[in-house]
Order: structure tokens, then sequence, then C-alpha cells
């Protein structure tokens, strides 16, 4: 089991010094595939799927465009993740960037809002998988079904990291092959019979497209991405140094922005409804993808994407809980929660305590959510507010470190202001055109935060190892 180095105190500590056996150290056993796979798997290389026509809808035919400009908006967040990896390599990700970059203060925000959406993306992810699965069995209610996916994968993660890595390749596997079975099947549609809209409208839009509704459609689609941060949560499980994971979340980005644009121009291309008409009937976009998939290409392919959805769903949620207990552990081991959450299962070497606790909050958040009729309205409304405004503070945290402390010498200033200060901007914006829900949402879980922050003392250690 490898040690954390660092004191643990300050801005810049890793694993506190005079941690116990148990605590604050996490076994060295990743390698770049495991990387990727955890990051893909959160992601889910078909995420658009679930959204696609919700996005058709509000980006007024453009949906293809909205994930070019998504992918934009994120890659400026993933290049600052890779620069304070690099300083940083350890686990908790924006939460540990953010003390380094910002502070003890800010550094706790940036955690506790991305803690929001590590604990409410799995559940999403979860409900997902439950009604993908009821759909294929009504039989069973899907809540049970979210419930037992919420069990087989905590399990898996108790089991050990690397475990879970190795089912988790196999998972992606299958959703690889399916997707490309569905872009082989439309291509061979769209040369046979033509499409149904114009060759250049997923990127341009029709009659109600504005730059506006792109924007506001991106704030949702960003939602698709959201598994690629949790990369750098792994950082001290990682062999090799942090350039790797640095590599990792760069990779993923680029991977599954290409994805995304692709399956969403095919899909918009295949759709027999206007993006008027599903603006219009919000009940068929939930079913949009698989109508267009039903329509051109037969119910065969269907089946099969909704099952690769079922499957994939779940694990997305695997990765996720992962990571939200690395989160929860960094946050614990630095006394800003409590310490107990901090403990490490010494034969798996995983934070088995922070996991159960984040499998704990996901179970209840997705079952309810599942034994609700607008339960995933509710989830997807808000899900992701929480990790734009962390990411501000992460793209802050790069010029606060680089170009203010200037603790890595002399900045690189394209890379180190110009890149993070256009990046915040941009989340920014977004998140002016999030729903309103979400941004209620979002500002009521940051005065918590700042509430719990004044408590314990922005500069002191927070709730201190019991004696």
């Amino acid at each position: 089991m490898t040690s954390v180095s660092g004191s643990g105190t300050g801005a810049g500590g890793g694993a506190p010094s005079g941690s116990s056996a148990e605590e604050g150290k996490l076994r060295r056993t990743l390698g770049f595939r495991d990387l990727v796979v955890y990051g893909l798997l959160f992601i889910a290389p078909m995420a658009p799927v679930g959204i696609f026509g919700t996005l058709d809808a509000k980006s007024g035919g453009s949906v293809a465009l909205v994930y070019v400009v998504a992918t934009v908006v994120m890659g400026f967040t993933a290049f600052s993740y890779a620069q304070m990896v690099r300083v940083a390599p350890f686990a908790g990700s924006v939460f540990t960037y953010a003390r380094k970059g910002l502070g003890e203060g800010p550094g706790f925000i940036a955690g506790w809002m991305a803690m929001l959406d590590y604990l409410l993306i799995p559940a999403v992810a979860y409900l997902f998988s439950g009604i993908a699965m009821n759909a294929l069995v009504p039989e069973v209610s899907r809540w049970v079904w979210t419930a037992i996916a919420v069990l087989v994968t905590t399990l898996l993660n108790l089991w050990g990291v690397r475990a879970a890595a190795r089912v988790g390749f196999a998972v992606l596997a299958m959703e690889i092959v399916v997707l490309l079975v569905f872009v082989v099947s439309a291509v061979v549609v769209l040369v046979r019979d033509g499409a149904q809209r114009g060759w250049l409208t997923p990127l341009t839009g029709d009659a109600t497209f504005s730059m506006a509704a792109v924007l506001g459609a991106v704030s949702v689609a960003v939602l698709s991405y959201l598994g690629f941060d949790a990369i750098a949560s792994f950082a001290e499980e990682v062999t090799g140094g942090s350039q790797k994971v640095a590599r990792a979340v760069l990779f993923c980005l680029v991977l599954a922005g290409a994805l995304f644009i692709a399956q969403t121009y095919l899909a918009a291309l295949l759709e027999p409804m206007s993006s008027a008409e599903l603006a219009a009937d919000p009940a068929a976009q939930g079913s949009a993808f698989y109508d267009a998939v039903d329509a051109s290409v037969g119910t065969w392919l269907h089946d099969l994407v909704a099952v690769s959805k079922a499957i994939g769903a779940a694990f997305a949620a695997l990765a996720g809980q992962a990571a939200a207990g690395r989160l929860v552990f960094a946050m614990a081991r630095e006394r800003r929660l409590p310490p107990f959450l901090a403990k490490v299962d010494p034969k798996s070497g995983v934070p088995r305590v922070a996991i159960l606790g984040a499998a704990i909050v996901t179970l209840v958040a997705a079952v309810w959510a599942a034994r609700r009729d607008d339960g995933l309205d509710h989830l997807v409304s808000v899900v992701d507010i929480g990790a734009l405004t962390a990411f501000v503070l992460l793209h802050a945290s790069v010029v606060g470190w680089f170009a203010v402390r200037r603790m890595s010498g002399p900045p690189v200033w394209w890379k180190h202001v110009l890149m993070p200060v256009v990046g915040a901007g941009v989340l920014i914006a977004v998140i002016v055109e999030a729903t309103t829900s979400a941004q209620v949402v979002g500002l009521c879980w940051l005065a918590v935060g700042f509430v719990v922050l004044a408590v314990q003392g922005a500069g002191g250690r927070g709730m201190q190892r019991p004696r």
C-alpha cells in the first residue's frame, strides 16, 4: 500500500501526517487504461440517448452543435484539470485543487458544490438503469430494479478499485459495440433512404434556432460529460505519476465529445419529428432517440440499445459512486467532514466508509425518484449546477496557483490565465442559462456550505480527530 506524501496542513497538503494505518492511504493499482475505463464508464458512450429529444427541442434542431459547444466548454475545464493534477496528485479532485490555488475556504466550497453532483449523478444513472430494466421486465417495479443496481455496484466498489475496473472494461466494450452497430445501421439507412432533415440542420438548426437556445441546451448537455473529471479523484491510486492522470482526463473528454457529436448528428438525421414538434410534445422527448431508431432501423436495435443503456447506466453510477467516495474521503481526511469517513479498508484498499455513505445517499435519492412519475425530471433539472460551480472555482485555482501565487515559477500566460479565464466565463454563461430550479437548488446548497464553513472556521482544521 503506497502512502500519500504531504503534511496535510494548509492548502497544499496531501494526507495528514500522523494518520492511522487505516486512514489517509490508498493503494496504487490503476494504469492509464483503468483511468480511461472509469472515465468513459461514468460518462457513458451513449449518454445523449436519454436527453436527445430534450436537447433537439431546446436548441431548435441544432443538437449536434450543442455537443460541439459543450465539448469546447468542457475542453477548457479538462485543460485546467490537467494543469492542477500535476501539482496536486491527490484524491479529492477539485476540492484539493481549490485548496492549493485559493485556500481553505474556497477549497471547501468547491468540494461541497462538487459533492452535490457526485451524489446526484449516480442517482440519475441508477434511475436510468431502473427505467430501462422495467421497460424490459415490467413485472418488476422500476424502484426495485433501481435498488438492485445500487446494491450490485456498491458491492463491486467495496470489492476493490482494480476488480471494479476489470468488470467495467467488459461493460464499456459492450456499450461501444452497440454504439458502433447504431452508427453503421444509421449510415446504411441514410445512404439508402436519405435524411429526414437537411444534412447540415443538426449543426445549423432550423427556423427556431438561436445562440441563447443553444447555450440553454448546453447547460443540460454538460450532464453527458460529467464524469471525465472524476478521473482526477483516483490520482492517489495511479501507478506512473500524475502525467498519466492528465492525459487520461484530456483523452476521455475528446473521445466522448467525438462519440456524442457523431451519434446525435446521425440520430437527428433519422428523427421523424421536427424540433418544433418535439418542443410541443414533451412526452415524446424522452423516447425520441428510440423512436428514430424504431422508425428507420427496427425494434431489434431499439431493444439492443435499451439493454445497453440499462447495464451501462448502472456501471456509470458505479464509477460515479467510486468518485464520490474518493471526494468524501479526501474532505474527511482534511477534517472538513467527520474523520471516520476517511477510513480505508486494509484488504481492498478502498475508502469503504465513504463509499457506503455515498451509496446510502444515492440509494435514497434514486429510489425516491423512481417511485415518482416526475422523479427523473426533478433530478435531471438540478444535477449539473454543483459541478459547473465547482468547475468555475477550478479555473480560478489555476490562476491562483500559477499566476497569483506563482508556486510553480513564472506563469505561462496563455495556459495559466487566458485559458482558465475564458473557461470560467463560458461556464458562468451556461449557469446563467440553466433552469431556475437548478439555480435555486444550487444557491440553497451553497448557502448550507457557507454555514458549515462558518461553523468550522475557514482557516481551521474543521472537524478534529476524535481523542
